[in-house]
């Protein structure tokens, strides 16, 4: 009996769920449970950890998980590292689906750091005004840099006051357009964007804005992950699902 883990959270995976229902596959869908309101999804979803390696091998053994799929942010890469070390101790076999990086182009002015540190330290010493897009758990890194206003767009207002004691707040969900996203930039009077390179289509407006806008990034490099089979599209892990197994009923 077939039954597939899809570790989720980004456009792709939500993708590959509507495969995966489409097709009448028995899978389950798994949110880490970072944001309030997390999208809807055709397959039955849980919302939370697993408790680690351990945690995510005893899930796997006691719900009959045959394959799993790891389609979550390219920046998570605590559960990737345990998706890989809880299926090679279970034998459960393992793809990870993930979007392609986001590649500087001409026009450009992208200056590249390993980490979020690293982000910090790349900040001019004057004051400037500072897109962080980056999420909200690394927030409280730049509060070594204090002199600063920056901007954070949230897809969940804060729980309770802010790490950063010079910030503004846009709540909102992507995807973005960039004639928003560079009415964005110049109505807050941005002159620095910090961001991930999580690569996709949803997020990249910022990108083009910039460029047009002649603003410099702070791309932070992605994570070293550990080796395992890696495709980048929600079909491709349909064909590996269905080269693998008979009864999935596609």
């Amino acid at each position: 009996m077939t039954r597939i883990l899809l570790l989720g959270g980004t456009t792709e995976a939500g993708a590959l769920a509507q495969l995966l229902a489409g097709a009448g596959c028995d899978a389950l869908y798994s949110y880490a449970g970072r944001t309030d309101a997390p999208r809807a999804q055709p397959i039955p979803t849980r919302v939370g950890g697993f408790g680690g390696v351990d945690g995510l091998a005893a899930f796997l053994a006691q719900n009959a998980i045959s394959h799993v799929v790891d389609a979550t942010h390219p920046f998570a890469a605590g559960i990737s590292a345990n998706a890989l070390a809880a299926c090679t101790r279970t034998g459960t076999p393992l793809i990870a689906l993930e979007r392609a990086p986001w590649q500087q182009g001409p026009g450009d002015d992208w200056h590249h750091v390993a980490d979020t540190a690293a982000a910090v330290q790349a900040l001019p010493e004057t004051p400037s005004r500072v897109f962080l897009a980056i999420g909200k758990q690394a927030l409280a890194s730049f509060a070594a840099r204090p002199h600063h206003h920056y901007l954070l767009r949230l897809v969940d207002p804060p729980q309770g006051p802010l790490p950063l004691p010079n910030a503004s707040v846009v709540i909102a969900r992507g995807p973005f357009d960039i004639a928003g996203d560079t009415a964005l930039l110049r109505a807050q009077a941005i002159t620095h964007i910090v961001a991930r390179n999580a690569g996709g289509q949803g997020a990249s407006a910022k990108l083009a804005a910039a460029r047009a806008l002649r603003l410099p990034v702070i791309m932070i490099d992605r994570p070293a992950l550990p080796q395992r089979q890696l495709v980048t599209s929600p079909g491709a892990v349909m064909a590996w699902l269905h080269h693998g197994a008979t009864d999935l009923g596609v």
